[in-house]
């Protein structure tokens, strides 16, 4: 192939690649941003409209989740959920959501980004606040009937929460 007929080829390619390309340099709109802006902070800064029970939870739990994190949250072959926070400092500890994590916020935050594992970020938001419920009661946090939402879940206190020295304190209490 001549030069001449490599850059016509090239020159008749462009179109197409500039179709299919990521648009760099160009400025980023408020919904692209609020499309990435999925943080949660442990106090509940970020947590968006919803709510969900722990029976409601059940149900997606079974069906979303219990292939990978077992029946009840006990493990395998993903990570176990439910743990007792005595057994953290012996040899038959495990660091679960129950035993471990100080935060309930970052149950919420976690499985909105990560979960399910084949699927991230399909569940909507009253599915994740559901699930949340569901592994807080798993655990013995929270009850049966206690509804998870942007107010009442930054105010669950983990059986950890105080097992972690804050590097940055502040009033996340």
């Amino acid at each position: 192939m001549s030069t001449r007929s490599l850059i016509a080829a090239l020159l008749l390619a462009l179109p197409a690649a500039a179709a299919e390309s990521p648009h760099l340099g160009e400025p980023i709109t408020e919904a692209d941003i609020a499309s990435w802006n999925l943080d949660i902070a442990p106090d509940g800064a970020g947590l968006p409209a919803g709510r969900g029970a722990a029976a409601q939870g059940e149900a997606i739990y079974t069906e979303k989740c219990a292939v990978c994190h077992g029946f009840d949250g006990v493990g395998t072959p993903a990570d176990a959920l439910v743990g007792d926070q005595k057994l953290l400092a012996t040899p038959k500890g495990v660091k679960t959501v129950g035993s471990y994590w100080p935060y309930a916020t970052i149950i919420f935050d976690y499985t909105r980004r990560a979960m399910p594992l084949n699927n991230p970020q399909t569940l909507t938001n009253d599915e994740v606040y559901a699930l949340t419920a569901y592994i807080l009661k798993l655990n013995g946090i929270i009850g049966d009937k206690d509804v998870m939402n942007a107010k009442s879940l930054p105010r669950v206190k983990m059986p950890n929460r105080d097992g972690f020295t804050q590097i940055y304190p502040g009033n996340l209490k």
